[in-house]
């Protein structure tokens, strides 16, 4: 049906018209075929094929989603949504639920069902005590990619980043111990929105309503860190729309109103998940306990949080448990947990502006989904303060406008 031509390391013509470098992919709807040139790299077959699903499923009805999955023993099925180094691949990884799949997936009228049959694992310092299922997962039949091994003993070395950070693992989805085989599902009862937050303003957790569940899919954030790129001195907000900017095919609110649809049919919940820091941001506080993180997605998948109560946080407005088990109470609201709430205010205030600025790539959603749809989204959004006010006044600019604690 659809035919890729790999070149591998054979490199494109630079001076081909439009052209930039010497390494390309490019695809073809009307000749149903992909051509890469100048690249080694495995991820451009796997999300070649993802763009193209990315046309073909919504003309169908059906939505393709860059996220994980997995399956709970009452069939209750959960996505999650994130960027890279958010933790998808580590947290839909989980012994105690079936994984369906790593990264890539289509929600249909019958439920999910996963397009890879494999996984294609970041393996920088991958750890048989913190990552048990994807390190038993590599064995005979897997191909590392950018991974260093010692040529004499066949050792691998999964802390080494000698040729780059980005280090895969890609290996069948049956070497995961505990895969469902056939990768399919029922109709998804979470959906978990993971954000790397390096600002640490944001909590650890909270729930989404079907407005923020829209609004922060088509934001897609995480933050860069210091040191991971040249001129990079303190983080970055980054966002990525539906967490996969550079595979979608139309536009951003075409698909989140899918979700928003399908969600609304089968009574999901959204989450919003902090997998970044918390105390300050990069730098100051530390990074959220992964421990800590595991504790909060049982929490969601017991039903512990359906019945919690909620405080509403300040500019963004997001629903936040006030006790969830295994999980300091201090840590759930962040600005408990910085030193200077002033700057924990600042802070907060000016990421919210970022998701503002941001959103004003898509000022013409409106004319894909209707001026109502568009106008409901942006109510979804945080609603950020005059940076001069918050300068100011401080932690009192913002805590004024908190409202108190409302039940689930």
């Amino acid at each position: 049906d659809f035919i890729i031509y790999n070149a591998g390391a054979f490199p494109a013509n630079k001076y081909t018209n439009f052209m930039t470098s010497q390494t390309s992919i490019d695809l073809s709807l009307k000749h149903k075929e992909m051509v890469i040139l100048g690249t080694m790299y495995a991820g451009e077959m796997k999300k070649g094929v993802f763009t193209l699903m990315h046309y073909l499923m919504p003309m169908q009805g059906k939505l393709s989603l860059h996220s994980g999955c997995n399956v709970g023993a009452e069939d209750d099925v959960t996505l999650f949504f994130g960027l890279s180094g958010t933790g998808k691949t580590t947290l839909s990884a989980d012994p105690k639920r079936p994984l369906i799949g790593d990264d890539e997936h289509v929600w249909s009228d019958n439920g999910v069902f996963n397009i890879e049959g494999g996984c294609y694992a970041k393996c920088i310092g991958l750890k048989p005590e913190t990552e048990p299922e994807i390190y038993n997962a590599i064995k005979f039949g897997t191909v590392l990619e950018n991974v260093e091994i010692d040529p004499a003993t066949r050792e691998v070395d999964y802390e080494s980043q000698k040729f780059t950070e980005n280090t895969r693992a890609s290996y069948p989805i049956e070497y995961m111990a505990n895969a469902r085989i056939p990768c399919v599902g029922g109709h998804p009862k979470n959906v978990i929105l993971l954000a790397c937050d390096a600002f640490g303003v944001l909590p650890p957790v909270s729930r989404l309503t079907l407005e923020q569940a829209m609004y922060h899919f088509i934001s897609g954030y995480t933050a860069k860190v210091a040191g991971t790129e040249v001129g990079v001195t303190e983080p970055q907000a980054t966002f990525s729309a539906c967490f996969g900017s550079a595979f979608l095919m139309m536009h951003p609110y075409k698909y989140a109103t899918m979700l928003a649809e399908k969600m609304s049919k089968h009574g999901t919940t959204a989450w919003l998940l902090n997998t970044g820091w918390t105390g300050g941001k990069y730098g100051v506080g530390k990074r959220m306990s992964l421990r800590h993180t595991r504790a909060i997605i049982d929490a969601i998948h017991s039903g512990e949080l359906d019945q919690a109560e909620f405080v509403t946080t300040p500019i963004f407005g997001l629903q936040v448990p006030t006790s969830i088990s295994g999980v300091p109470s201090e840590v759930l609201c962040p600005e408990n947990v910085w030193g200077d709430k002033n700057e924990f205010a600042t802070t907060l205030n000016k990421l919210g502006h970022m998701f503002v600025k941001n959103f004003e790539h898509f000022h013409d959603g409106d004319a894909f989904v209707g001026a109502d749809m568009a106008a409901r989204i942006l109510t979804g959004g945080p609603k950020p303060l005059p940076e001069d006010n918050v300068a100011k006044t401080g932690f009192n600019a913002i805590k004024d406008v908190v409202p108190g604690a409302v039940v689930a």
